[in-house]
């Protein structure tokens, strides 16, 4: 389980709070609306789209103080990342790994739908992983 943190961003701290069990069944519903089922796949579709190692799990939800939202998977150890595309190739923990399979998703979400919410979901992640312990990783990896 990663522990909730907090990131500085423009003199503004985020922070990123664990979805507790007894409010996990509303969590998505709030965010992505009637494209729950297609967003909830995505993110898990993005992660393995990157990551050979990964084959399904159970995860964990976040809110961020900002009104963002992401999710990571419950794993213990670190995931090699692979993106064919800008030829990133690293090991990052499950919740940087997690980053970015969310940012990876709201931004196909935002270009599919051209619904602005998955824009600002992306944005507000951003915010929140530019000041993660990770975020050259994160970046180096969505670029």
């Amino acid at each position: 389980m990663q522990p909730d943190s907090e990131v500085q961003t423009s003199n503004a701290i985020v922070k990123a709070v664990r979805v507790p069990e007894s409010k996990r069944m509303n969590t998505l519903p709030r965010y992505f609306g009637r494209r729950l089922m297609t967003g909830e796949a995505l993110v898990y579709h993005s992660l393995q789209s990157v990551c050979d190692g990964y084959s399904g799990g159970f995860w964990d939800f976040f809110e961020l103080s900002n009104g963002g939202v992401y999710m990571t998977p419950r794993l213990n150890e670190p995931l090699r990342i692979q993106c064919d595309g800008n030829g990133f190739d690293g090991e990052m923990s499950c919740d940087a790994a997690g980053i970015v399979a969310c940012l990876m998703a709201f931004n196909a979400l935002a270009w599919q739908t051209r619904e602005a919410q998955f824009g600002e979901l992306f944005y507000q992640l951003r915010d929140f992983a530019a000041q993660h312990v990770e975020a050259p990783s994160i970046f180096a990896a969505i670029d």
